[in-house]
């Protein structure tokens, strides 16, 4: 039978649920267990897929077209396991499934509650995950304390009954503040955090400690008292310079003896060696190169999660750290790019939707053009790319796409026509994994060395082939196209050092154990404009 872990938070949001549970899921997989995740969401929202970025941040798409919360990132980055839709679930889908059931009369006729109905269902969906696995690793969203979470803890109170308390073991991730002004550290905040759990029924068998120093003996003794836990399971969760040092850190506090222990796991001794030997490139590289991110939501950079962690797993093959400029492509509008972009040795142009701050991004592309500065352009930034060159090499003067101006006289983007009937936002774009086939000689076949590749995808515009042939005579290369040659993949132009957008999102395939080969070969060319080696 698989064992479970069930991690929550208390105190304050964003303390690192996510990363927390990713770097267990890692220490676990050294040690040779196998394991999956569950993230659950306790918006009502069906899925993230159309929540604003700044509320939400990233949406992580999964190969199976699974649009999902940006945690799911973080779990596949720190681990080999390859998840999927079955792997996120969120108040609405519950209550949707529940609702879906009531309607065809499959609970004959009974009021349906919140239990045991709906907490039956989030029964089902953890273990709809246990099959298989040695330890399934269950992140509850939110705060304890905030209503919308009620029922998933109530739902993971009852799972010891069904599986038996030597199965399940309960993380509670907590803040410890140090007050400066006092010169002290303190416990007041994580001890009404336990309390709230232990009111609902949950006592928390490891409490992992948000701090910025490690947590000395005596404090250690004191939350342990108060919180009804070993002194040797409250560990200290310290700030690291990289994330990729947090199960380096809970290794060091013996966070995974504690759960073998606790779960009572037959496992080998853990092997860092190869991790630890990838963050310490990341702590001393040998060179540095500036990227300027120009996106429409850099002010929530947790929009831009993956596309952040996949620069820094670029740097790794050349020692190299990424130092990002965010900017706001709305300011290339008001200040031109010249000003904004002058030091830069990289220019990368991420996904988005809708019109605001288009005109910045095909501005910036014409200066990198012009320029010769290595240029990344993912989904919509390929697209901002194809409208440039359309407009200022092909001469289709106001080229534009069909989603930012339905009249254009030459909508060089445009919908699918099995897309232009479709009324529903979410879940209907091209999603998931879809196979490319790569043109020799090209920058894109020289990163991947192989020619036939697959890559997510997360949008509903395409490149529009009615225009293929006056672009491709003006220097546009089309270099990565579907099997069928339909689609446009990857585009590239020619005389240009290193110029590549994709309709797909490589980002979401990297990893620090496996660097994209794109950001890989994108950081080696802004490294080469550097220092010209």
């Amino acid at each position: 039978m698989s064992k479970f872990i069930f991690i929550t938070g208390g105190v304050v949001s964003s303390l690192g649920k996510g990363l927390s549970s990713a770097a267990i899921g890692h220490l676990l997989e050294s040690r040779g267990m196998t394991i999956t995740f569950l993230k659950l969401d306790p918006y009502i929202n069906v899925d993230p897929g159309t929540m604003n970025p700044y509320q939400h941040g990233e949406v992580y798409v999964t190969d199976d077209g699974a649009e999902t919360d940006l945690d799911l990132g973080h779990y596949e980055r720190f681990t080999t396991v390859e998840l999927s839709r079955e792997n996120n679930c969120t108040t609405g889908r519950i209550y949707e499934s529940v609702i879906e059931k009531e309607r065809k009369g499959e609970y004959l006729g009974a009021t349906v509650q919140v239990v045991p109905h709906i907490t039956d269902a989030i029964k089902q969906k953890i273990m709809s995950v246990a099959h298989g696995v040695d330890v399934v690793i269950v992140e509850i969203g939110g705060t304890v304390g905030d209503i919308e979470s009620l029922p998933f803890l109530e739902a993971i109170r009852q799972i010891p009954y069904d599986v038996g308390r030597e199965n399940v073991l309960y993380i509670h991730l907590t803040l410890v503040p140090y007050i400066p002004t006092a010169g002290e550290l303190k416990t007041k905040p994580t001890q009404h955090s336990v309390n709230k759990l232990r009111e609902i029924g949950i006592q928390p068998h490891i409490l992992l400690c948000r701090t910025d120093r490690y947590l000395p003996p005596k404090v250690k003794d004191k939350m342990a008292l108060f919180c009804n836990v070993e002194k040797d399971s409250v560990i200290t969760a310290k700030d690291v310079e990289s994330i990729y040092e947090v199960p380096v850190v809970l290794r060091k506090e013996g966070l995974d003896e504690l759960i073998v222990r606790l779960l009572k796991l037959e496992t080998g001794p853990p092997n860092l060696r190869d991790w630890d030997m990838l963050v310490q490139k990341i702590k001393r590289p040998r060179h540095e190169v500036t990227i300027a991110l120009v996106g429409k939501y850099v002010e929530s950079r947790e929009s831009y999660k993956s596309l952040s962690e996949a620069l820094v797993h670029g740097g790794l093959r050349d020692e190299t750290s990424i130092k990002i400029q965010w900017v706001e492509s709305g300011e290339i509008e008001k200040h031109g790019p010249e000003r904004l972009l002058a030091d830069v040795d990289g220019v990368l142009i991420p996904g988005g939707f809708g019109l605001r701050g288009i005109e910045g991004k095909v501005e910036t592309i014409r200066y990198v053009r012009e320029k010769n500065i290595p240029f990344l352009g993912i989904c919509l930034g390929m697209q901002c790319a194809v409208i440039e060159v359309a407009r200022n090499l092909a001469g289709l003067e106001d080229a534009n796409s069909a989603e930012f101006n339905a009249e254009t006289p030459h909508a060089v983007i445009d919908l699918l026509p099995e897309q232009r009937a479709i009324q529903d936002k979410g879940g209907t774009m091209r999603l998931g994994n879809f196979p490319c086939t790569l043109i020799s000689d090209t920058l894109a076949s020289t990163a991947y060395e192989q020619s036939d590749i697959q890559e997510r995808h997360r949008h509903r515009y395409e490149f529009n082939n009615d225009y293929r042939q006056a672009l491709t005579s003006k220097g546009l290369i089309v270099s990565g196209t579907s099997p069928d040659g339909k689609l446009v993949e990857i585009i590239e132009l020619k005389g240009h050092p290193w110029f590549v957008g994709t309709q797909f999102h490589p980002e979401f395939h990297s990893r620090l154990c496996s660097p994209h080969p794109l950001f890989t070969a994108f950081i080696g060319a802004a490294l080469q404009r550097k220092f010209g080696t």
